[in-house]
Parts: structure tokens; sequence; C-alpha cells
């Protein structure tokens, strides 16, 4: 029995959920395989990934071969009521609703495992953590689990160097059709459509600051560029700092670029990037957002301390009064801005990263049995597969070695 909100918010939920299927064809092809071939047949699958409509159709996938899915989501605010109650009129196990305690997150989390998986799809590693803590026991059926973030891919790599990852994980967000699109043009796109949404300020003309030049950095700062902002890239990492400055954008300390900055997006995956002595210097109604995995980015208690007031400015912006007068601004409580303040990555972005998902559960259910505990790299086929089947769904054109070709490649040829 499902724990929701309000299935009065049914209907529209189901509606939100049609809506993206249309724009997820690789996705769909895989539903009517996983209809025939059943991979999951008399299996349970748990999964905590943001609850909005691209997840609940892969619930929908994932149950289409065959499982008994249960569903939770990996973040308070990007969980959605009316998909919570889409999916329970449409049968599905859900134990989640928007803006939940932190003590109702747990729970939810940890009912969702309680009936025991045989696989588990993570996002961000709070379910890694109850598995190998509280939730021990939940895992006695488990084959393993995918991981959809690089924040939790962080986690898993450092439980296998010490050696106590205890099943199976696959390191989905490294997939190439996971981070070479998803966290570059999913996560520049949603960004800025949430951020823009939601504060109805220009981004022509102005600073933006992106602190952290991964993939997810880069496709932020791509996009500000492309709308006309100035772009600089905070790094503490010299590679990345070097390709951040040869893609033209300005490098330099957050020391420095607080004070220039009309934007913040901190996507950096790491703690107290902007603190107490960044806040002392930026602008008059500066807007802070962040796009990494948890609200500890920016230093909110620091930044509470020093305001002598806060007030909710307009839906998802909290502004922050300061003793000189000085507003700073917080978009979605810190949290993804992306997924809080807007509808996420793209439905045809997440056809990707779902469809990857989607087969690597696939290739757990039927070698999971044969893998010792630790990290493990999404299939080199697999990953292929889904990259050919989105070329062709978006109707490219793709060249094919000949036999000759591929013998000079590998070395064995003329």
């Amino acid at each position: 029995m499902s724990l929701i909100r309000d299935p009065s918010l049914a209907g529209a939920g189901i509606k939100k959920i049609e809506w993206v299927k249309d724009f997820m064809p690789v996705l769909s092809q895989i539903e009517e395989v996983f209809k025939k071939e059943q991979p999951f047949a008399g299996m349970k699958i748990a999964v905590s990934v943001h609850l909005e409509a691209k997840t609940a159709y892969l619930v929908r996938v994932l149950t289409s071969g065959g499982a008994n899915v249960a569903v939770t989501g990996s973040n308070v605010l990007s969980t959605k009521d009316d998909i919570c109650a889409g999916l329970d009129a449409l049968g599905y196990t859900v134990y989640a609703w928007h803006n939940a305690t932190p003590e109702e997150y747990w729970e939810h989390l940890k009912t969702t495992l309680a009936f025991k998986p045989d696989l588990m799809l993570d996002d961000g590693g709070d379910f890694v953590g109850l598995l190998h803590g509280e939730c021990a026991g939940f895992a006695a059926n488990l084959l393993g689990g995918c991981e959809e973030t690089t924040t939790g891919i962080h986690r898993l790599k450092a439980r296998a160097r010490e050696g106590s990852l205890k099943f199976p994980m696959m390191a989905v967000n490294d997939a190439d059709s996971k981070h070479l699109f998803d966290n570059v043009h999913g996560t520049g796109q949603s960004v800025w459509d949430g951020i823009m949404y939601t504060t109805n300020v220009m981004l022509t003309g102005k600073t933006v600051v992106v602190a952290g030049y991964g993939f997810c950095g880069k496709g932020v700062a791509m996009r500000a560029k492309g709308l006309g902002a100035r772009v600089i890239v905070t790094e503490v990492d010299p590679h990345r700092a070097l390709e951040a400055a040869m893609d033209g954008f300005n490098v330099m300390k957050m020391d420095d670029a607080a004070k220039l900055g009309d934007f913040f997006v901190t996507v950096t995956g790491c703690k107290d990037v902007i603190t107490h002595r960044h806040y002392e210097v930026m602008k008059h109604n500066v807007m802070l957002s962040n796009a990494g995995h948890f609200d500890v980015e920016f230093n909110k208690p620091q930044l509470k301390e020093m305001s002598v007031k806060i007030d909710v400015r307009r839906p998802f912006i909290e502004g922050y009064h300061l003793k000189d007068g000085r507003i700073i601004n917080v978009l979605a409580d810190g949290r993804l801005v992306n997924i809080v303040a807007g509808n996420g990555h793209p439905a045809d972005i997440m056809d990707m990263s779902f469809s990857i998902q989607a087969l690597s559960l696939k290739y757990l259910a039927e070698n999971g049995k044969n893998l010792k505990p630790g990290l493990y790299n999404v299939p080199q086929d697999v990953d292929k597969l889904i990259a050919s089947m989105k070329v062709k769904a978006m109707g490219l054109g793709l060249d094919v070695l000949t036999k000759d070709q591929e013998d000079y490649l590998n070395g064995t040829g003329a």
C-alpha cells in the first residue's frame, strides 16, 4: 500500500507521465522488448530517484518486464505529489511526498527497502548507506544495484577502495550515454530553465559564476555563454581550470569571483564552496543556486547567522537580508535548482539515462549472482547500443566501418 499525500492529483500526474513517454523513444523501445522477454519476472526492484514524470515512466518500463517495483524519492523537494498520485492510481507502490521532513524522508527510504529487493536503483547513495547500516538485513536477496549520480559514484568509490562495499553496483553515471549528454546538456538546459523561470530576471549582460567545471559545470557555463552572459569559472583541479580557460571562460578564485557575480551556480559535489567571507562581498540582489546533489555547496547556516531577516520573495526564492541592506537571494533552498524550481532534465535526455538504467538492471538480473561485491562499469556493448538507438530515433546518419577498416584500426590489416 502506497504512502502518498494527495490521491486527488492522480489525473494530472498520469497526463505528465504520458507526455514524457512521447519524447523517450529509446525507453519506449526497451519497454516493448521487456514485455516480450520478462527479464525481471518474479523480482522486486527498489527505486530511489528524483520522483517526477520521467522517473515514473522508467518505473512503468521496469514493471513491464515483470518486476514488482517500489519507488521513493531521492530529494524531498524534487518529489512531485501529482506524479506520486498518478503512479499510485496506476497500481504502483509509492512511499514519498513533496517537502517531507528529514524523519519522513528516511522512513520512506527504509519502507521502500523493507520488501527486500532483488535489484535497486539509487541516486546519491542513501539506499546504499542504509543497506550498509541499519537496513543491512534488507539486502538478503540483493543481486546488485545502479547509481545515477556523480556524488553517488564518489561514495561508492570510497567504499570500494576500503573494501566495504557488500554487493555489486553499476556506475551508470560513468557511462558515456549518461554523463556526456545528461550531465552536460541536460544540466545545462534545465538549470537555466529553472533559474530564469523562477527569477524572471534577464541573464544577458550579467556575470555568471559557475563553481566546478566537470561535465555538469561545462553544460551550465556553455548555456550561460550562449544566453549572453559573461561567465567566470572557479575550480580546484588544474586540468579543469585550463580546460575552462581554453574554452573561453575567465577562471579565478572564488574569493575574487564573489565580488563580481550576479548569478552563482555551484556544481562541485563538495561542501562550503561559498561561505561567510564570500557573502560579505557579494552584490546586492545576487542570485545563489545549486545544481550539485546535496544542499551543502554554499553554507546556509552561516548566511542565516549573518542575516537580520529572511523572507520569501517569490516561489522558490528566499531573501537573506544583511545588516548593511544587501539582499542575497537563495533559490530552491540551496537544493537542486533545476528539479526543485524547474521541470528537471528534458525528457529527450533522460531517455538515454533511464535506458542505461533499465538495461543495467537487466544485466544485473542476468549476471548479478556471478559478480563479486564491487563497483562495475556499464558494459560497452550496452552503452553503445543505447547511443545507436538514440541516433536512429533522432533520424541521424551513422557510417559503418568496413572489415578492412576494422582490421586497420585493430592493427591486424595492411
